[in-house]
């Protein structure tokens, strides 16, 4: 599961790693947490990339609650092809997430410690991802929101100390793929991150989410 995220990165150099243009409502995050808007890249009606600021939990076009969208900050890469509340998502609309690292906490209740999870070998990547969006009927007229989802999968080797589960992190080189492929070619980007991944245990701070600041990444 991923329920925090950062992104040491603002608009400009997301648009160079994603080949997208500017995004100046982008700002380095260091603390992200579900319901909160947060930028992702997919492709508009024309093929071409575009930055997005959606908010996170996906809400399905059907769903009667924005609420629905708290039980969906996460879909398991096994299952969000078939699944009803992803699987349209899936097949035609994916989206990468970009992001610096993650958080997981190990420990019991009340003690647990927090980790802080990076690619060594990319200090900004992309998470796959899925968009929705969502229109509120008891408010004809109002725009709609549009909402993302982290796939996930099984933990590897590094992640696997803290927990059995993490995003999917792409290759840099299968972002185009994920994103426009079809399907059953999507479907198999989505592994265990194979690349070196630093686990560090990090201060309780990021346990709040009103901090969000490079605080939250110090040593523990």
């Amino acid at each position: 599961m991923c329920s925090r995220y950062f992104l040491d990165a603002d608009g400009n150099v997301i648009a160079y790693t994603f080949n997208v243009p500017v995004h100046d409502r982008i700002r380095k995050r260091f603390n992200i947490a579900p319901t909160q808007e947060a930028p992702v890249v997919r492709v508009d009606e024309a093929g071409r990339r575009e930055v997005a600021m959606l908010r996170w939990g996906l809400v399905p076009s059907w769903s009667r609650d924005l609420a629905t969208g708290n039980r969906m900050i996460n879909a398991r890469s096994e299952t969000a092809s078939e699944k009803p509340s992803f699987r349209n998502a899936f097949r035609n609309r994916r989206c990468v997430v970009p992001a610096s690292g993650f958080f997981e906490w190990k420990g019991e209740p009340g003690h647990k410690q927090p980790y802080a999870i990076t690619a060594a070998d990319q200090a900004l990547f992309a998470f796959a991802g899925l968009w929705e969006s969502w229109h509120d009927k008891s408010q004809p007229g109002a725009p709609p929101v549009q909402t993302f989802t982290i796939l996930t999968t099984d933990a590897n080797e590094a992640v696997a100390a803290v927990h059995d589960r993490m995003p999917v992190i792409l290759p840099a080189d299968a972002v185009q793929a994920w994103l426009t492929a079809p399907p059953a070619e999507a479907a198999r980007l989505l592994a265990p991150y194979g690349g070196p991944t630093q686990v560090r245990a990090i201060s309780k701070l990021v346990g709040n989410p009103k901090n969000d600041s490079p605080d939250v990444l110090a040593d523990a």
